[in-house]
């Protein structure tokens, strides 16, 4: 069993990003996006309200306080700027495993290699920590967070057939990608790197 501290205030930062526990006091300063609806046509939670993306982040610090979830903002150093969040969710602590996802960032940070650097530390982060294997799941539709994750070096493991419900009630596939712990210290650490 991997002993996890959910009430650390764990910091990742590198040049470019800085990943830091959500907290009550961000909400306010991620409330902007709610107003930036191509970030939430592929959520499963609603987020494209300011009353929704209260809720949304709400929640995500209840599942820190449940130990069930990590959830960082993620600030872009360059501007100093809120940028988007992203967690850890579906921790295992018992097999070593844990779901990296929930991630979005404004618009006007897509693009910018700001989603590399986040990759890169919190794959880190989970590695050194432990975790053997991170795995991501989303919307086989979504192929700009599909393509991201296959850039990072994950792998495809397959397809979860009409396994969540969309918000417009319609189902969706899921494709399920991961990477693991000896893949990242043999090879895919260093090709992140080299992208970065």
């Amino acid at each position: 069993m991997i002993d996890f501290d959910f009430t650390a205030n764990h910091v990742l930062e590198d040049e470019i990003a800085l990943l830091r526990p959500l907290k009550e006091g961000d909400i306010e300063c991620l409330l902007q996006f709610a107003h930036q609806p191509d970030i939430w046509s592929f959520a499963t939670q609603k987020g494209d309200t300011e009353e929704d993306l209260k809720k949304y982040l709400l929640l995500a610090i209840e599942g820190r306080k449940a130990k069930k979830e990590y959830p960082f903002v993620i600030i872009d150093k360059r501007t100093n700027a809120y940028a988007g969040s992203s967690r850890f969710y579906d921790i295992k602590l018992n097999q070593h495993n844990l779901n990296l996802g929930y991630t979005w960032y404004g618009q006007q940070f897509h693009g910018t290699g700001l989603n590399k650097h986040c990759k890169y530390l919190l794959f880190d982060f989970a590695f050194n920590n432990g975790f053997e294997r991170v795995e991501f799941a989303a919307d086989t539709t979504n192929v700009r967070s599909v393509a991201a994750m296959k850039s990072v070096g994950c792998t495809v493991e397959g397809i979860l057939r009409s396994s969540v419900i969309r918000l417009d009630g319609s189902r969706r596939d899921t494709i399920v990608l991961s990477m693991l712990k000896k893949e990242w210290e043999h090879t895919l650490r260093q090709k992140l790197e080299d992208k970065l």
